[in-house]
């Protein structure tokens, strides 16, 4: 299916948020998701599905001063 993840389509088999994450080797690390415009948290990401044409933004926290 064709998503848009941080503005660009891409072509993912990812069936939910978690293995999207994942799959950015992002697990463990400090992010947040929105989803259609939506926060979602990440005690959800597991449960929440990824459909053809979502949009998604992962914002990555950076350490740095």
């Amino acid at each position: 299916m064709l998503i848009y993840l941080n503005g660009e389509a891409k072509e993912t088999h990812c069936s939910n948020l978690l293995e999207l994450i994942q799959e950015m080797s992002l697990e463990g690390k400090r992010f947040a998701v929105e989803k259609n415009e939506m926060i979602i948290s990440k005690s959800k990401l597991e449960q929440t599905p990824v459909c053809d044409a979502d949009r998604i933004e992962i914002i990555q926290a950076v350490g740095g001063g």
